[in-house]
C-alpha cells in the first residue's frame, strides 16, 4: 500500500517545519482495501526498524521505512486502535492509546519500548482551556512548561508553552540528544499553547524551546513556565518535580492562615542571598539554600528580626542584577541550589518562627534572547510599541498588563511562589514604574490612557487582581508595595477603590529622614519638619519604614558613612536614626549590613563586612538593632497601631532650637503606652521636662546612648519620679536627661 501523505509534506516533516505533525503522526483511520483500517505513523529518527506493539495482544506488526530519514508507518485494524477516533474528529473521546512503539536504535541496535506522542491526550482540560481564554487558570504552572505525567504504565514529561504566532515548536533536550524533529509540539488553536508528550523524558534533564518564529527565524527559548534554569551563563530550562520535598511548617502554615498582619510585629531583615556570607564550595562562594536556612535562622532569631526579605531569587542571567531582571519567573536561581534546597530553605526558617518574603518583579524584563522578549517573533508578553513595551531607565521591557494570557501569568506566578514555597508575602518591585504611562519619559515618549491621561489602567486593574487573588488564596499573607509617589489608597482595600496591599513601603519618611539626618546637627533646628512632617500622612497608608538596598548603592555610601560628624558623632546619629526609625509608627525594615555599621556600600560581589564584629563600637550597633527588634516584639505600643492614629501621640514637637522630639507610642487599651524622647544634638538636654499622661514611676526601658551599645551612658536609669504637676498639656511630668543623639524611652510601673 502507498501512503496517502504527499512527498512535500513528509519534506516537512523530516526537517522539523510541519506546522501540524499530528496531522500525519499517530493513529488515523484510513480506507485499506476497501475497509477502515487505522495508519499508526512515527517519526523516528535513531531508529533502525520499529513495529507497533498491540498492548492487549502483545502481538507484534513491524512498520515500513517510507523515508530515509526516519518515518515509519504501520497499517492496523481498525478496532485495535481506540485513541484514532480523537485523530478524526469523533465524538467519542478515548483517554489513552491501546498501542506502543518499539525502535531498534540504530547505533546500538537496542530496543526502546516507548508511547506514541501523538497518540496522547492533552493534559488540558476544556475547563483549563476556558480558564485561560478568562485569564483565571491561577494554577497554569499544573498543566504548561514541562509536567511528569504517566500515560499508560508509561512514564515521560508533558510539554506545553504558550506561543500562538509561532511557526513551528520543536521540544529539544537531553532525551532527543537536541534534536527536535521528532519532538515537534500540537498547537491548541483555541488558546495558543504547543503541547507534546515525550515517552521517557524524565526529571533533571534539561530542554529548551525551538520555535520557528513568526518571521521564519529559528529560536531557542528557555521555559517561561520553567521550574529549574541551569546555573549562568548556561540557559536552558530543567525538568523538575516540585512534589519531593515533605514539608513540616504546619504549625507556622496554621498560625499564618488565623494571623493578623496589621496589628502584628514586623522586623524585616531585607538580605541578598548571593552576598550575605560567602563559603567554600560553589561558584562565587554563593553558600547554598540549605547552609543559608541554617545560618540565616539563627542569626535572624538572635537578632529578633520576624522576616526576611529576599532580594529577588527567581533565575536571572545577569548576577549583577540582583535578580531584579527575571528571566525564570518559576525557578528560584540555581546560584544556590535546586528547588527542592529552597523549600527547605523555607521550611527551615518557618520552623525557626521566621517568616519568608521575596521581591517579584512584575514590571519589567530583560532582553534577553533566550527569554520572553519577542517569544514567538511577535510582542507576545510586552507592548510592540516601544513608547509602552521599553523601560527607558533599565533597558528591559514592560509587560502588556491588558493582554488577558500576561495578566494570567504575573497572577498565576504570584500564586505558585505561595503555594509550591509557602512563601509569605510579595513584595513588589517599582509599582510607580507600572502605575505612570509617562515615569521616566519626556512628552512624545508616551502614549496617554483612553481618557487622556498618564495613569496605566490596565496595570492598575492587574495589581487589584493580584492582591485580591493572594488576599483570597492565601490568608495571612502579605503584599508589599514599592511606591514613591503619592498614589492614594495603595494600602487600601480594592473594593475601597484601593491597589489592595497590605503595606505600603514609606518611601517619603525614608527620604525625609535621610535628607535630616545627613546635616550637620547645628543645623538641624531650621529642617524640624523634615522630621515632623511624616506624621501628617502616617496614618493614610499602611507603612513599611524602609531602610533597603536601594540606600546604600550607586554611590550613595553606606549609612553609618552618610552621618555628620566625628567618628563617635557618626556612631551616635546611626543609632539615633535606628532609635528614632523603630519607634515611629509602621512595620521595619532594614538592609543586611546596615545592622553592623557597615562602612562599606553594599556590592554584590562582596556583601557585609563581618569582622567589623571584632570592634566594640560595631558590636554595639549590632546589639542596639537587635534590643529595637525585641522592644516591638514585647510591647504592643510599639506595634498594635502602626496604621492608627490613635497609637501615636505628639508631646512635643516644636522645639527646634533644642532638634528634640518627644511623644507617646500607645497599644489598645491594656498596653502601656511608651513615652519616646529623641535629641538629635550631641549636646545633653540636662531635666528637660516632659509632659505625662499619668503620675508615677517611668521606668527608663531603653536608652541608645548605653555604653552597651557604645554610647556615653547618659541617662535616666532606673527611671524618673513624676513632679505632680503638669506640663505640655498632660496632667503630670517628669524630668529626663536627654542623651547626646539619643533616644530614651519610658514606661509607666505599675
Amino acid at each position: 500500500m502507498k501512503t496517502d501523505i504527499s512527498l512535500a509534506t513528509l519534506g516537512q516533516l523530516v526537517e522539523g517545519q510541519l506546522r501540524d505533525p499530528s496531522s500525519i503522526l499517530g493513529p488515523h483511520l484510513v480506507d485499506y482495501r476497501g475497509s477502515r483500517a487505522t495508519s499508526i505513523r512515527s517519526f523516528l529518527p535513531d531508529a533502525r526498524a520499529a513495529w507497533v506493539i498491540d498492548r492487549v495482544s502483545g502481538s507484534r506488526r513491524p512498520m515500513r521505512r517510507l523515508h530515509p530519514a526516519g518515518f515509519f508507518e504501520a497499517i492496523c485494524d481498525a478496532s485495535v486502535m481506540d485513541s484514532a477516533n480523537r485523530h478524526n474528529g469523533d465524538a467519542a473521546l478515548p483517554t489513552h492509546s491501546s498501542y506502543r512503539i518499539q525502535m531498534a536504535d540504530k547505533k546500538t541496535g537496542t530496543l526502546i519500548d516507548m508511547h506514541d506522542p501523538y497518540a496522547v491526550p492533552s493534559i488540558l482540560s476544556d475547563y483549563d482551556r476556558y480558564l485561560l481564554g478568562e485569564g483565571k487558570n491561577y494554577r497554569m504552572y499544573d498543566t504548561l512548561g514541562a509536567q511528569l505525567r504517566r500515560v499508560d504504565e508509561t512514564d515521560g514529561v508533558n510539554f506545553a508553552v504558550w506561543a500562538p504566532n509561532a511557526r513551528i515548536v520543536q521540544i529539544v533536550g537531553d532525551f532527543n540528544s537536541w534534536d527536535g524533529r521528532g519532538h515537534v509540539a500540537k498547537l491548541d488553536q483555541s488558546v495558543g499553547i504547543w503541547e507534546l508528550f515525550v515517552p521517557g523524558a524524565k526529571a533533571g534533564q534539561k530542554y529548551k524551546f525551538r520555535i520557528l518564529d513568526h518571521h521564519g527565524q529559528w529560536t531557542d527559548k528557555t521555559d517561561p513556565v520553567g521550574f529549574a534554569a541551569e546555573l549562568p551563563p548556561l540557559t536552558a530550562s530543567i525538568v523538575t518535580d516540585l512534589n519531593q520535598h515533605v514539608w513540616q511548617d504546619d504549625q507556622w502554615m496554621q498560625k499564618r492562615r488565623h494571623a493578623d498582619p496589621m496589628h502584628s510585629p514586623m522586623n524585616v531583615y531585607e538580605c541578598h542571598l548571593g552576598s550575605w556570607q560567602k563559603g567554600p564550595g560553589r561558584t562565587h562562594g554563593w553558600l547554598d539554600y540549605r547552609e543559608l536556612a541554617h545560618r540565616l535562622a539563627d542569626y535572624c532569631r538572635r537578632m529578633n528580626f520576624t522576616h526576611v526579605e529576599l532580594l529577588p531569587i527567581t533565575e536571572h542571567p545577569f548576577t549583577g542584577s540582583w535578580g531584579y531582571q527575571t528571566v525564570g519567573y518559576f525557578a528560584p536561581t540555581s546560584r544556590h541550589g535546586t528547588p527542592e534546597d529552597f523549600m527547605y530553605f523555607v521550611d527551615y526558617l518557618h520552623q525557626h518562627d521566621i517568616g519568608v518574603l521575596v521581591d517579584w518583579v512584575p514590571a519589567h524584563f530583560p532582553k534577553d534572547g533566550h527569554g520572553l522578549r519577542r517569544f514567538d517573533g511577535t510582542a507576545l508578553y510586552e507592548h510592540a510599541d516601544p513608547r509602552q513595551g521599553e523601560h527607558p531607565d533599565w533597558g528591559t521591557m514592560i509587560f502588556n498588563f491588558g493582554r488577558t494570557e500576561v495578566r494570567n501569568f504575573l497572577v498565576a506566578n504570584a500564586l505558585f511562589w505561595m503555594d509550591k514555597y509557602h512563601i509569605d508575602g510579595l513584595r513588589v518591585d517599582a509599582v510607580a514604574s507600572m502605575l505612570y504611562l509617562d515615569y521616566s519619559r519626556e512628552d512624545g515618549q508616551w502614549i496617554p490612557n483612553q481618557y487622556g491621561g498618564r495613569e496605566n489602567l490596565e496595570a492598575i486593574e492587574f495589581l487589584r487582581e493580584f492582591n485580591v487573588a493572594v488576599h483570597e488564596n492565601h490568608p495571612g499573607a502579605v503584599t508589599i508595595a514599592e511606591e514613591s509617589t503619592a498614589w492614594p489608597g495603595v494600602s487600601r482595600p480594592t473594593y475601597d477603590g484601593g491597589l489592595g496591599f497590605t503595606y505600603k513601603w514609606n518611601m517619603g519618611w525614608m527620604n525625609d529622614t535621610l535628607t535630616y539626618m545627613h546635616r550637620e546637627p547645628v543645623h538641624r533646628r531650621f529642617h524640624q519638619n523634615d522630621l515632623t512632617f511624616s506624621m501628617i500622612y502616617a496614618f493614610t497608608e499602611n507603612f513599611m519604614l524602609p531602610l533597603s538596598h536601594d540606600e546604600v548603592v550607586h554611590g550613595k555610601g553606606s549609612l553609618i558613612s552618610q552621618m555628620p560628624g566625628d567618628m563617635w558623632q557618626k556612631f551616635g546619629n546611626l543609632r539615633l536614626l535606628y532609635s528614632y526609625m523603630w519607634t515611629h509608627p509602621g512595620k521595619k525594615l532594614l538592609f543586611m549590613g546596615g545592622e553592623l555599621g557597615q562602612w562599606n556600600e553594599w556590592n554584590h560581589d562582596d556583601g557585609p563586612d563581618w569582622l567589623l564584629l571584632d570592634f566594640e563600637t560595631h558590636r554595639g550597633i549590632q546589639e542596639l538593632v537587635a534590643d529595637l527588634n525585641r522592644l516591638v516584639i514585647q510591647n504592643p505600643a510599639l506595634h498594635e497601631l502602626d496604621f492608627d492614629g490613635q497609637g501615636f501621640e505628639w508631646v512635643d514637637c516644636m522645639n527646634a532650637d533644642a532638634s528634640t522630639l518627644v511623644f507617646l507610642r500607645k497599644g489598645r487599651e491594656d498596653a502601656d503606652p511608651l513615652l519616646v524622647c529623641c535629641n538629635f544634638t550631641p549636646v545633653v538636654r540636662h531635666e528637660y521636662q516632659v509632659g505625662v499622661p499619668v503620675g508615677g514611676f517611668w521606668k527608663e526601658i531603653f536608652n541608645s546612648d548605653s555604653d552597651r551599645y557604645g554610647g556615653s551612658n547618659v541617662g535616666n536609669y532606673p527611671g524618673r519620679e513624676s513632679l505632680g504637676r503638669g506640663h505640655h498639656g498632660r496632667p503630670d511630668s517628669i524630668l529626663v536627661d536627654m542623651p547626646p543623639l539619643g533616644v530614651t524611652i519610658f514606661r509607666p510601673q505599675h
